[in-house]
């Protein structure tokens, strides 16, 4: 796979005007504005692929187009609000939404988990002995700005996919990759605490996505494999970023960068059910212009994981320069596909796409 020969000189500054500078303009982006009571465009929203490919990063389950207005619980989609997405996705639901035993690899019974933090230093599940692997992402008890995504469309089962929030000038935008899909009677849900009987940073629900049509986890439509999110206020009228803090986008600054990775594998394949971080170096992913960077323990789920760079501890929030996705979805096939991890590289293209979800 090939990216273009040249990235486009662009801005680093971290307000809402975000946009590329520089003697080439990127093509325009196709926005995907999707409100969720428009049940008939829910074909132009957000791609679900490779939901049982074996790349490990992939959204956990393909998810039809069908609404999910009719289940019982559910407010009109033309009125989805955050206090909706909060009454509807109570613990009971959270719970109830992960696989079962049978559905675990191994046959391992699936953990719902508890409020209550594990050891800081406790390994995710690792595919192979640590000595194999030098680089194993650890649980821990997340951060504000980063959480998951929640859907009641077609066969979702648990949280599929993983977002963080980005500063934006209303303060109610979040990062995710490309392929994955909020769907309809979507919720984000920050810092998610797998169990707990209030979520500590609230339940969100997703209004509008912003993705290119032509994005794909294929050939040159795998470097355009990100997507932006609105999210409504809360019912005392509070943005997300108000609540969270937020992410400054930032263009990648070159191949090899020291980030951190934070995401939240699926419980199918992590049954802690927490999220995990991982300090790695990136490099060039060979034969395209995407990155790469080796750390086991992302397994399905962590699409749309941030890059962070200069991640300040207090506040839990950084400069966001990639997330899990791209090629394959974020991640080489076949076994130990957990242990490496692919981003798009963020530059004009990305920058475009978050002006155009910033004037909406």
């Amino acid at each position: 796979m090939a990216r273009p020969s040249t990235e486009p000189t662009v801005s680093t500054a971290p307000t809402g005007s975000m946009a590329p500078t520089g003697s080439t303009e990127p093509t325009d982006p196709a926005r995907v504005r999707r409100r969720w009571s428009h049940a008939a465009t829910a074909a132009l929203g957000m791609v679900v692929c490779l939901a049982t490919a074996p790349a490990g990063h992939a959204a956990e389950s393909a998810r039809g187009a069908a609404a999910g207005a009719a289940r019982p619980g559910l407010a009109p989609a033309a009125s989805w609000t955050s206090r909706d997405a909060a009454a509807y996705w109570t613990s009971e639901r959270m719970a109830a939404a992960a696989p079962g035993r049978d559905d675990t690899p191994g046959g391992s019974a699936s953990a719902s988990g508890t409020a209550a933090a594990a050891p800081a230093a406790e390994p995710a599940k690792p595919a192979a002995p640590a000595a194999q692997v030098p680089n194993i992402a650890q649980h821990f008890d997340g951060v504000p700005s980063v959480g998951v995504l929640f859907s009641v469309d077609g066969d979702a089962r648990t949280h599929h996919c993983t977002a963080s929030v980005v500063h934006s000038p209303h303060r109610n935008l979040i990062l995710t990759a490309g392929h994955c899909n909020p769907g309809t009677h979507a919720a984000f849900v920050p810092q998610y605490r797998s169990g707990a009987t209030t979520q500590p940073y609230g339940v969100w629900a997703i209004e509008e996505s912003f993705a290119y049509d032509d994005r794909g986890t294929t050939g040159d439509k795998a470097d355009l494999d990100f997507a932006f999110a609105t999210v409504a206020p809360a019912e005392d009228g509070r943005s997300l970023e108000e609540v969270t803090g937020g992410n400054l986008l930032t263009p990648t600054p070159g191949y090899t960068n020291d980030v951190t990775v934070i995401g939240y594998p699926n419980v199918r394949n992590d049954p802690a059910d927490r999220a995990v971080r991982c300090a790695a170096r990136t490099a060039r992913l060979t034969g395209t212009r995407e990155l790469r960077m080796d750390c086991g323990g992302f397994y399905g789920g962590t699409s749309g994981s941030p890059w962070l760079t200069d991640l300040d501890d207090e506040t839990g929030t950084g400069r966001v320069i990639g997330v899990i996705g791209g090629l394959n979805g974020g991640g080489p096939k076949g076994p130990h596909n957990d242990r490496t991890s692919y981003s798009p590289y963020f530059g004009g293209k990305i920058l475009s796409l978050y002006s155009r979800a910033v004037r909406s």
